[in-house]
Order: C-alpha cells, then sequence, then structure tokens
C-alpha cells in the first residue's frame, strides 16, 4: 500500500493522490496544535501540518497581532502542503519563501517513525521535506516565524509598455535594504487590449475608475506589464505621512504616468484578497473548471528571451488568467532545503494561472505548458519548474541536477520503501522481501 497527504485538495497534476491506497485527511488535523511560543523575546506560532494559511491568519492577528512573515497568494492552502513544496508570494523577496521562515517540524516518516526536527536536530529530515514534495515525511506540526501585524495596506499598481523598464524596477525594489522598499512587490502580464479577462479591465483596482487605455503610448506592443506593490502602514499614522512615504518609494519608477492605480484596506483583507476573486469565481460558475496551471523560476539572464518568445508570442492573446511574474534572490533560500532553484541570485517566478473550459482547450492548455517547458528546455535557460510534474525519473534527475543524489539518500534513509506521495512519480513503491 502506498500513502498521500491530501491538504486543500490544490495540487494540480494528482499528486495527493494514490492509485489503491491510503489518502489521509491533513485537514481533520487542523485543532491538533495552535500554540503561541515566546522563545527569547521571537514569537513563533505552533500550528498543525493541517491547518489553513486564512485561519493561521486571522487567529494569529486577531487574538496576538501578530502574524506570518511570508506567505501565498492564496491562502486557502494547508501549512504542510505549502512547506512540502516552498510557499512564494510577494514578500518573499524580502523573507524568504514560507520554508525559510519555519524553525521546527513534526514529521511522520515513511518508516513511521514520530520526529520532530530542526536546523540542529535531525536536520536532514527537517531540511529535506522543507520542499521535499512529501517524499520523505507528512508534517504534522510547524513552528512559524512571526512578527507584529500592520493595520493597514495601501495597494498600489503600475503599468509599464516596456519589459526592459518593468524588469529594472521590480529589480530594483527587491534589491533594496529593508525599509527602503514596498512590503510586497509582484508583477503580471497583460494584453493589450479591452478582453475583460485578460485585457485593460484585468489592472484597475478600484473598477469605477476604469483603465485609461488613451495614455498608452502608441507601440504596437501586443502584451503590457503591471507592477503590484503594497506598503503597510498604521492606523494612527498621519495620511501625509503614508502620502509622503508611497511618493518616495514610487519617485524613482520609470511607469506609464497616469496609469496607476491604488486602494486602501486591512492587512487581513489584503491578504485574502484572492479568497473574493475565488469567492466571484464561484458564484459565477468557473472556480471548478480546471486548472491547467504552469510555474516556473527562470533566471533573470533568461527572462527577456522568456519574454520575447512566450508572452510576446505563444501567450499573447491571454490565457483565460493571471500571468504572474516577478523576482525573488536566491540569497533568502535556504539551500539545504530540497527546492530546486536557478543558479543566478535573482531569478523569476512566472505563472501561468488558466482557467479553462471543460473539454478540448484542457488538452490544448497542457499541450502548450508542454510547449513552453520543452522551449525552454531546448533553448538552454537556467530554469526549474515550480510546483514539478514530470512522468520519468530522468526528467526528475535533471530537475534535481547535482541535488539529485541527495534527494535520492533521503529517501532512503527516511522512506526506503516509497510508501509516500506516489502521485509525484518519483520513486516506485518497493516491498520488503
Amino acid at each position: 500500500m502506498t500513502v498521500a497527504a491530501r491538504g486543500n485538495g490544490h495540487s494540480i497534476n494528482g499528486q495527493v493522490m494514490t492509485n489503491g491506497g491510503l489518502v489521509i485527511d491533513m485537514r481533520s488535523t487542523e485543532e491538533n496544535h495552535f500554540r503561541l511560543l515566546n522563545i527569547d523575546g521571537s514569537f513563533f506560532i505552533d500550528v498543525s501540518g493541517g491547518a489553513l494559511w486564512e485561519n493561521v491568519l486571522t487567529r494569529c492577528v486577531s487574538r496576538f497581532g501578530l502574524a506570518p512573515r511570508s506567505w501565498t497568494d492564496y491562502l486557502s492552502l494547508t501549512v504542510g502542503g505549502t512547506l512540502s513544496n516552498a510557499g512564494v508570494s510577494g514578500q518573499a523577496f524580502r523573507y524568504g519563501p514560507q520554508i525559510s521562515n519555519v524553525t521546527e517540524l513534526e514529521i511522520i516518516t515513511g518508516k513511521g517513525d514520530i520526529t520532530v526536527c530542526s536546523e540542529t536536530r535531525n536536520p536532514e529530515l527537517f531540511f529535506g521535506s522543507l520542499g521535499g514534495l512529501g517524499q520523505f515525511g507528512i508534517i504534522t506540526r510547524a513552528m512559524v516565524k512571526l512578527q507584529p501585524a500592520p493595520d493597514m495596506v495601501r495597494w498600489i499598481r503600475v503599468v509599464y509598455t516596456e519589459f526592459d523598464e518593468f524588469t529594472r524596477d521590480a529589480e530594483f525594489l527587491v534589491s533594496r535594504d529593508d525599509g527602503e522598499s514596498f512590503n510586497y512587490v509582484e508583477g503580471f502580464v497583460f494584453c493589450n487590449n479591452d478582453d475583460p479577462v485578460n485585457g485593460w479591465p484585468s489592472v484597475p483596482l478600484d473598477p469605477v475608475h476604469g483603465f485609461n487605455q488613451g495614455i498608452i503610448p502608441q507601440t504596437g506592443a501586443s502584451v503590457l506589464y503591471c507592477l503590484e506593490v503594497a506598503f503597510h502602514y498604521q492606523k494612527g499614522d498621519h495620511p501625509s505621512t503614508v502620502d509622503n512615504a508611497v511618493a518616495g518609494l514610487l519617485k524613482p519608477l520609470r511607469f506609464v504616468e497616469g496609469l496607476k492605480s491604488e486602494v486602501d484596506l486591512s492587512y487581513v483583507e489584503f491578504l485574502l484578497r484572492v479568497k473574493r476573486a475565488e469567492e466571484q469565481a464561484k458564484a459565477n460558475g468557473i472556480w471548478d473548471a480546471p486548472h491547467p496551471w504552469l510555474n516556473l523560476f527562470i533566471s533573470k539572464s533568461d527572462i527577456v528571451d522568456f519574454d520575447q518568445t512566450v508572452f510576446k508570442k505563444m501567450v499573447k492573446d491571454g490565457i483565460g488568467g493571471p500571468m504572474l511574474i516577478y523576482p525573488l534572490m536566491r540569497s533568502k533560500w535556504d539551500n539545504r532545503t530540497s527546492v530546486a532553484l536557478p543558479d543566478s541570485e535573482i531569478f523569476y517566478l512566472v505563472a501561468l494561472l488558466r482557467f479553462v473550459s471543460r473539454g478540448p482547450s484542457v488538452e490544448e492548455s497542457v499541450a502548450q505548458n508542454r510547449e513552453i517547458v520543452e522551449w525552454c528546455i531546448k533553448e538552454g535557460l537556467d530554469f526549474k519548474l515550480y510546483l514539478p510534474h514530470y512522468q520519468s525519473k530522468e526528467q526528475w534527475k535533471r530537475h534535481f541536477g547535482n541535488q539529485w543524489t541527495r534527494f535520492v539518500e533521503r529517501k532512503a534513509s527516511f522512506d526506503h520503501m516509497a510508501i509516500l506521495a506516489p502521485g509525484q512519480n518519483i520513486f516506485k513503491r518497493t516491498h520488503l522481501s
């Protein structure tokens, strides 16, 4: 028998399934752990691996005025689920991914051992399980770093016509010291047309004001770029203080004047922004549509070529959902974890988040995803799949590169019979003679 841990069911290639085996509903464990810890003046939340991040957020803020430092965009995901991958959002440039913000785990290994691990206690299991795709154990508890939660967020979007200006400003912001940049930096590509899903209407944060396309320089570009940032502040801050701070951070940026959209909302509302989109999608009946998503990490050295071929040609008409792109800093990631990354210090998350109707369009989207990956390989791009899915061991070896041997050794140490997470299709189940 094989065993798979299912969080909230958001894996995209059946990774949490097992044929004829046991699927464990981790959501049933949500209330097993929830405890605030103060260790030498630093605060942590000791939380179940089956807890949803959105519940961790609301409980920590409402009870303690504290919150985790690093997030995902969508928070209806389990703690154990995102820690088994990485957990990336617009705060990762500053604090690293979620796996860089955990100090202790409790894990049930493939051998059935209940093990507490950290950087100094069973470190191979600790770092192996972070980003380990569920291959070494099931995360049942995690100790997550906390910081004081701000009251409010000013959420801002600005538009660019030129990719080099967009990337220059984005890289400038993520490279600044703490206190000299925004608290959140992301971005996305959108179509230079009036398509309600893929085009201009997808940009304004306040739809009442709309999008003034007449301001856009007539370059004939098929796609445009939006830089999305956020600034934290407290309710007691004077409005002019917030305005001046934001204006100072925006001043060096070279976005199209007049194409700025902003809104003020609470910190919790900001972090739950995708939850509102989910509720709208459910009301419109499109939430249950297939999601053939593709997530990539691409080196800074190759991102211009990717833009020229993929954004400006392959997906220039949109994909029926967001096309995210924003820079991350490799130095904020711990190379002892199992996550495979590009070599460069600055690399980009690219996420093609498709919503497609059932039928032939699903297979067409999957085929285009495969075409994009094959093009990246053929052109020799320095890239890795995020939320990876491969069909053969050779592909997995290429994915992990010089980390493959370490990954195999960790598997042998903690799940030598390959009982866990068979849906990843990395190791074949073995049997004792």
